[in-house]
């Protein structure tokens, strides 16, 4: 976090540039970024930490991509809360793709069934739980999209239950509630 705003006033600060990239003030920019480049990179790093040895994928290019495709997209944004969770979907997105590339380049074969705290905790060190549980998000995105989109805030995102409440427009408790609901769900998948 920046040392020129206290957390509250930080979190103000972040969403209104977010609202005037909205509004089309590029240069918004480069007062943005040292507000939540921190934040993005600590989310990148966990991601990372577990990665196969030799992954050419580090946490300042996860942090970059994902930052230029997040100020580029044509996004009326909210909230500080709601470009993290675009954060979130983004750093998923490339880790999936990278994993799929991964794995096509090695043409891996058989895939176990695996429990849901492999998945978190490996996933970013072997594509195929990654893609596993990718695969898996969508399915519960068909069955019930909100307890797939609280798992992957949640996972990919690193938001707690009461940004994930406030990205979702929903009580904390209902997020507590679905988020042990959807994991329940993908043990069964996993």
């Amino acid at each position: 976090m920046s040392e020129n705003f206290p957390l509250n006033e930080q979190t103000q600060e972040v969403t209104r540039l977010l609202i005037a990239l909205s509004e089309g003030q590029r240069e918004v920019t480069d007062q943005l970024i040292p507000l939540v480049y921190a934040e993005l990179r600590r989310l990148a790093g966990s991601y990372l930490k577990n990665e196969r040895e030799g992954h050419t994928l580090q946490p300042t290019a996860l942090v970059h991509e994902a930052f230029l495709k997040l100020v580029n997209q044509d996004v009326k944004w909210e909230s500080r809360s709601h470009f993290f969770a675009m954060a979130a979907k983004l750093m998923r997105r490339i880790l999936v793709d990278y994993a799929r590339a991964y794995k096509a380049e090695k043409r891996g074969g058989d895939e176990a069934k695996i429990s849901l705290e492999e998945a978190f905790v490996f996933a970013r060190a072997r594509p195929a739980e990654m893609i596993a549980l990718d695969e898996a998000l969508e399915k519960l995105a068909e069955i019930d999209p909100r307890r797939s989109k609280i798992v992957e805030l949640r996972f990919f995102g690193g938001l707690n239950n009461k940004e994930i409440a406030t990205v979702l427009g929903v009580h904390s408790n209902t997020v507590l509630r679905d988020w042990n609901l959807a994991r329940a769900w993908l043990k069964t998948q996993l």
